[in-house]
This record gives C-alpha cells, structure tokens and sequence, in this order.
C-alpha cells in the first residue's frame, strides 16, 4: 500500500456513521478495494486513527487490534461512508482529509444505542482519537455531521417505545458530546437514511388502519419536514437486499453513501437543508387525494425497472375498517393524484406501506415506485387525512 499523505493538510472533516448493522454493512460484500481507498486523492481518506486501516469494526477492543494486526478482512464490509468519502474528496481542496469510519452495533434498538450505552461511549472514544490525533499534528478538526443508520429493530422487534423522542433525545446528547469533545460551534446534524421493513415483521398488516410498524418510517419523514438538524440520504426500499431479509448490498450502500454525500456538501457550503422527497401536504378534492411533494430534482418519476411495479405503485388508501379504496394514480408537477372508489376522509393515505411476508427490497418487499429525476426514491409514508 502507498499512498500520499503528508502532513501539510490542516483541516480533518469527519463524518462518521453511527447505527445498527446496516451502519456496519453487514452482509454488504465488499466492493471497495482497501488499497484504491488509501490512494484516492492523494491519500485524504482516512479512519479515526487518520491512517489508512480500513474495514477493522469490532465492539470487542481485543478483537479490533487483532484484526488489525493481522489486517483480517473476512467479515469487512462495504460502508456508505466509502463512497461518501471518495465524493467529499473529489470535491475538497487539496489540504483537507476526509476522515469515515463507522460505529454502533448490529440487531440493536434505537435506547440500547443512546448515551450511556457500550456502543455510544465507544463511538464518543473513536471521536476523541481522531480529534486528539488530528490537533496533535496542528490540524483543524470539525465534525459537520453523523451519518445515522438504524431503526430495523425498532420496526420488527415492537420494543413499544417512542422512537421520534428517543432519536431526538440521541441527537441532542451526541451534539453536546460531540462539540465537547471537538470544541467546534456549529451544531452536528444528523444525516438519515430511512429503514423499510415493514414487511419483515411478524404482524404486519398492510391494510391495517391502526399499523404501528409505520412508527418508526414516519418519524424520519417528521423530523426531515421540521427538524433544522436532520437532513436526508433516502430510503432502503430502492436496493437490493441481501437473501431479501434486512440488508442491503454493496451497489445499495453505495447509493446511499453518495446520497449522503450531496447533504454533506451542501452544509459545507451552506446551502439549503437537503430534506428529500418527501409528503409536505394532502388535500381532498371529492374521491381525489392531491398528495404535494418535496421534489429535489424535478420531475416526478414512475420507476418500475429499479423497483419492482407495486399496486398502484406503492400508493394505498386504508379505511377506519381497513379496506384499500385506491383505484388508480396519476401525477401532475409537484403532486400525485389518489383516485379513490369512495371518499377518503378520516382515511390514511400511505406509500409503501405493503410487501410479501418476511421479504425485504427492490422486488418483494415494502416499496413505491416514485422517484425524481436524479436517484431520489420517495420516503414511505402513513399520513391520516
């Protein structure tokens, strides 16, 4: 391995990722080569120890130094924060490093990853290493945000806990540990993917009007409606999952790697929030529901070649006596238009909120068909009209 470092870059932008498995990438097979990685750009990728020893994960610390040690790389899986990280360095100058690296832990509930916990004080001890590292050799170190991928187990365990609360209760304690740590004064954000498997747990219902499973989806899309602090990749539903179970592979880590990149570059450049495609408004006209959208990339797209055609294409209308009263779907600018065979008031009009029993993904799973112009999938939804 050679690469090109040298120590006259002076600024350390870190973006870890911080979740559950698909944080880690479990089961994402490898894409990436470890050497290409240490390469790129001149060497200004790197992990919290702001060297080139990637794909070394364990919550055991034994266990991690013996990985590296041995450079083990048999259950060393393919990241997000790779391709993020290639994307921020392509677009940085020559004298920063971007620094990745992941944290968390696999089949794990959102308040089992909250302050306190193994896993938070662990990844509050990576920050402070390449803090440390970084203002050892007079570097400016800043973490802008933390990528967030978790909410699996929170869908398919029924742990009965208020995810939304619990997740903003995370964030806050992690911005205030964090600028601890950093000493920085611009406040972290957290980037967030949506988890989508609905249709992995045990009961549910897709025309369920009371669908409890719907929790933990919609409070991504509350928070990236009105919450400063959030800001989007996009969902799971779009990708490949791995055995159609929970994970998605590696071309799907990618994807919202390089998703979670655009968000990056826009708080490095102080742009507009990036809260994407999501429901902003519903009206009813008659048997109509007239759906507005925030479109990042218009227009509005009907994709059934990356996902496989769903009813109505993911869209439903569920009665208080759960029955399906969407008949047909049509799109018009900025919205979509729900033909109902009846009214839908007191109804829930919901977005891929359907899937096979026990599968997950692109062809089987929960999932919609609607996307925009530039690889942005709809975040699913359950909205009561």
């Amino acid at each position: 391995m050679s690469c090109h470092q040298s120590n006259d870059h002076k600024t350390v932008i870190c973006i870890p990722v911080y979740g559950q498995s698909l944080a880690l990438g479990e089961e994402a097979e490898r894409i990436t080569d470890f050497d290409s990685l240490a390469n790129y750009a001149y060497g200004r990728i790197v992990t919290q120890n702001l060297n080139h020893n990637f794909g070394y994960f364990d919550n055991n610390d034994l266990k991690l130094l013996a990985k590296k040690a041995i450079r083990y790389q048999r259950r060393s899986f393919e990241l997000s924060v790779y391709k993020m990280a290639e994307i921020l360095a392509d677009n940085t100058g020559e004298d920063t490093l971007i620094c990745i690296f992941p944290g968390g832990q696999g089949a794990t509930a959102v308040a089992n990853l909250s302050k306190g916990t193994r896993p938070y004080q662990e990844f509050m001890e990576d920050i402070e290493t390449a803090y440390k590292t970084a203002t050892d050799r007079g570097w400016n170190f800043r973490i802008p945000a933390v990528c967030w991928m978790q909410g699996e187990s929170d869908i398919v365990d029924y742990p009965k806990t208020n995810y939304k609360t619990i997740l903003k209760k995370l964030w806050s304690d992690m911005n205030q540990d964090i600028r601890q740590i950093t000493q920085q004064t611009d406040t972290i954000r957290f980037i967030c993917y949506q988890p989508n498997p609905l249709s992995r747990a045990p009961y549910f219902k897709a025309n369920q009007y009371i669908c409890q499973e719907t929790a933990v989806p919609m409070a991504f899309v509350d928070l990236l409606s009105d919450n400063d602090y959030f800001w989007a990749s996009g969902p799971t539903y779009p990708y490949r999952w791995v055995r159609e179970i929970v994970h998605i592979d590696a071309d799907g880590q990618q994807r919202i790697g390089a998703l979670a990149a655009r968000s990056v570059l826009g708080l490095l450049r102080n742009t507009k929030r990036f809260r994407g495609f999501i429901p902003l408004e519903t009206t009813i006209e008659g048997n109509d529901i007239i759906v507005n959208f925030n479109i990042p990339s218009p227009p509005i797209a009907l994709d059934t070649l990356q996902v496989r055609k769903a009813q109505n294409y993911g869209f439903s209308v569920i009665t208080p006596q759960n029955k399906n009263i969407a008949k047909s779907i049509s799109t018009k600018g900025d919205c979509v238009i729900i033909n109902c065979t009846e009214s839908p008031h007191n109804c829930k009009v919901r977005y891929a909120v359907n899937g096979d029993y026990m599968k997950g993904g692109n062809l089987h799973g929960s999932r919609g068909n609607l996307r925009d112009s530039n690889g942005n999938w709809c975040y699913q939804f359950d909205i009561k009209l």
